[in-house]
Order: structure tokens, then C-alpha cells, then sequence
């Protein structure tokens, strides 16, 4: 088991349940536009929200969102370690820095400084694209290896100082080398650890990147906390972190849609049909499997195993749930019913 920290009231690590984080995409100092985007956030499930803040005006609207934010808030920081402070001092429930980039020894300890004054915890975070010279000389290229030692060779740092209440991500925008570093990584320390595959690139590689990432660390036991990074609006990236939870174990809250990938045997808008019942459900947080299926072949017995189901026949379906058909109606009545049923269960 890891150690814990607590970024806000959500804890990390210590056998806590992995933790869902986004990252906003709006200025920072448009406050209200922020906090309309953690709103949303915070409706479709996310539990911690990271902010950019790359300069003082940053820093002051950063205070002024801590101020009403819903959800506990992560500023990050590259280069200047004075904006470390600054977010601490305006209500920060934890800092992101990347050591190697914020300057020297002397400037780390003021950011631990002034993260021990406030209980803040500290997020190091090593990428594949910002490893010092000296590492990238070593290895020639961001290698696991060098990833590790990058993170080790910072958390040497803050542990100088006294300081532990902190968490790791080693993040690469190759996933063998993401997931090498974390295993690696886990097997020498117990610091908890931040996971995901950054620059993910569209959208369909970024969610494959993402889940095969992710995945392979969440079913190893790896993994505290995450972030799937996409080119896409932030709130895509809690449902798709929602996704990957529950197709590990992880997760039983929310709904799990299984469905048939088509053939000649469909005589239903089955694509169309999954498409609005995944969109009708998507904040749905019942643990219910929900079966849409195309035929009557596989259909009935793939919606027996959920606990709702449909079939598609030509131009008609069947409602079964737990395994029993309760309702036979036409096609263009089918969904509405299906989600008057689901809303009762």
C-alpha cells in the first residue's frame, strides 16, 4: 500500500479509491468562466481540477477561484517558484512543479516552505519532454530509467527539507515508456502516483493511448490517481476516466453500456440507438449494465446478463430486464421507454 496524502478532502493513496482529475482549458483569469468550467467538471464526476498559472495575474485570479471553487484546486507551475508561493498563499489544496524547470535548490525549498506552512501537498511531475541535459546525456533519450531517476533525484529534494507529503507522475507521450517508468518506479518507492500518457494527440489515439496506459497500470495495482489527457473539452476526459475505472473494477458507479458491433442480421439504427442511450446516461451514476442489442440472435441473451435490456428485431424491439421480456414495442418508442425504466430502477 502507498502512503496518503490529501489534496483538498480527497485523499490519494493509502488504499483510498483512484481519484478522477482534469485539468481546466480557460484562462485563469477569467474567474468566472473558470469556475463555470469546475462546475461542469464537478458534475460529470471529477474530483480534483489542476489550473495553469503562468504568471501574477494568474496567481490573483487563481485566488479568487480557490474562493468558490466546488472542488479542490492544483496549480501549475513551470519556472518561477514565486507563483509557487503565491498559489499556495491563495488557497491551493496542492502545487504541481517540476523541479528541474522551476531553478535552484534555493527556490525549491522556499516552494516547500511555504507548502509545509499551509499542509499543501506537492505533485512532482517528470515529462518526457523536460528531463535536464545531464539525464538526457546519460540515456540518450527519455528511457524509463531516466524518468525514474529524474523523479528520484526530486524527491531527494523536498525529503532534504523534511518535506513527504508528496505524490510522483512520470508521464511520456509513449505508452511502453509511461507504464515501464511507473512499474519501475513502484518497485522501489511507495510515494502514491499520479498516472496517464500525455500528449495523446486526436481524440480516437488519445483515448486508445489512454486506455491501454492507464489500464495496464490500474490492473497491475498501479495508479492513485489520474488524468486522461485529450485534445478535447475537459469534460470529455472525466468520462473517459470514468470509462477506464469501470472496465478495470475500479468503478461500479455509472452506468456500463455493452452492444453488439453490427452485421447483416441488423434491422435497427443500432449505431444511432447506442449513441443517444449513451448520451442520455452519461451522468447517470447507477452500477447498472444496460444491453442495446441490434438482433434477436445474440440480443436476448446478452440483455439476459444485464439488468436492462433492449433487442432489436425490423422496425421493433424487446425491453428485457434481469433476463425477462417486459415490454415489446416499435422502434421509435424504444428509447424513451428504456429510459423511463432505467429511471425507476
Amino acid at each position: 500500500m502507498t502512503r496518503q496524502i490529501l489534496v483538498g478532502n480527497v485523499p490519494i493513496g493509502g488504499g483510498a479509491p483512484v481519484s478522477i482529475q482534469s485539468m481546466l482549458n480557460t484562462k485563469t483569469t477569467d474567474v468566472e468562466g473558470s469556475l463555470a468550467q469546475i462546475k461542469k467538471l464537478a458534475s460529470a464526476g471529477c474530483q480534483i481540477v489542476r489550473l495553469a498559472v503562468p504568471n501574477r495575474e494568474a496567481a490573483r485570479g487563481f485566488a479568487e477561484i480557490c474562493k468558490e471553487s466546488p472542488l479542490p484546486l492544483v496549480a501549475d507551475i513551470h519556472f518561477d517558484y514565486q507563483l509557487a508561493i503565491l498559489a499556495a498563499e491563495g488557497g491551493a489544496a496542492k502545487i504541481r512543479i517540476n523541479p528541474g524547470n522551476i531553478g535552484g535548490e534555493d527556490r525549491v525549498k522556499a516552494v516547500v516552505a511555504a507548502c509545509k506552512d499551509k499542509k499543501i501537498p506537492i505533485r512532482i511531475g517528470v515529462n518526457g519532454g523536460s528531463l535536464d541535459k545531464a539525464l538526457l546525456e546519460k540515456y540518450g533519450h527519455p528511457t524509463p530509467e531516466a524518468l525514474v531517476e529524474s523523479a528520484f533525484q526530486h524527491l531527494e529534494l523536498l525529503e532534504k527539507e523534511g518535506f513527504y507529503d508528496t505524490c510522483v507522475s512520470m508521464k511520456s507521450s509513449t505508452v511502453p515508456n509511461m507504464v515501464a517508468a511507473a512499474r519501475l518506479f513502484r518497485s522501489r518507492c511507495d510515494y502514491p502516483l499520479h498516472i496517464g500518457v500525455t500528449e495523446t494527440g486526436p481524440v480516437r489515439q488519445g483515448l486508445i493511448k489512454s486506455a491501454m496506459g492507464i489500464g495496464a497500470l490500474l490492473l497491475d495495482g498501479i495508479g492513485d490517481t489520474l488524468r486522461v489527457s485529450l485534445t478535447d473539452d475537459p469534460v470529455e476526459e472525466v468520462y473517459a476516466a470514468k470509462d477506464i475505472l469501470k472496465a478495470a473494477g475500479l468503478r461500479k458507479q455509472g452506468v456500463d453500456i455493452i452492444s453488439c458491433p453490427t452485421c447483416g442480421r441488423t434491422r435497427i439504427d443500432l449505431i444511432g440507438l447506442v449513441n443517444k442511450v449513451d448520451e442520455a446516461l452519461k451522468e447517470c451514476q447507477k452500477p447498472i449494465t444496460v444491453a442495446v442489442m441490434g438482433c434477436i440472435v445474440n440480443g436476448p441473451g446478452e440483455a439476459r446478463e444485464a439488468d436492462i435490456g433492449i433487442a432489436g428485431g425490423d422496425g421493433w424491439g424487446m425491453i428485457f430486464e434481469k433476463g425477462l421480456q417486459v415490454e415489446k414495442l416499435p422502434y421509435d418508442e424504444l428509447l424513451p421507454a428504456l429510459l423511463a425504466r432505467i429511471e425507476k430502477l
